[in-house]
C-alpha cells in the first residue's frame, strides 16, 4: 500500500459520519490545547482556525 493509497482512504473515511466525528473530537482537542498553551490569548484566533478547518474537511453543510 503507497502513500497514495493511505491518502485515498482517509478522503474516503473524512467523508462519512463517522468520518465527521472523527474529525471534530481531533479538531476539538487540538483546539482546547492551543487554548491552555497560550493561556487563552489567541481563542478567538483558534477557534477561526478549527472552524476552517473542519469547514474543509467535514461533511456537515456540504
Amino acid at each position: 500500500m503507497g502513500i497514495d493509497d493511505i491518502i485515498n482512504k482517509a478522503k474516503d473515511m473524512l467523508g462519512t459520519d463517522q468520518g465527521e466525528q472523527i474529525s471534530d473530537t481531533v479538531l476539538d482537542k487540538a483546539s482546547d490545547l492551543a487554548k491552555n498553551v497560550s493561556g487563552g490569548k489567541f481563542e478567538g484566533q483558534v477557534e477561526g482556525v478549527r472552524n476552517s478547518i473542519d469547514g474543509a474537511i467535514g461533511t456537515e453543510g456540504k
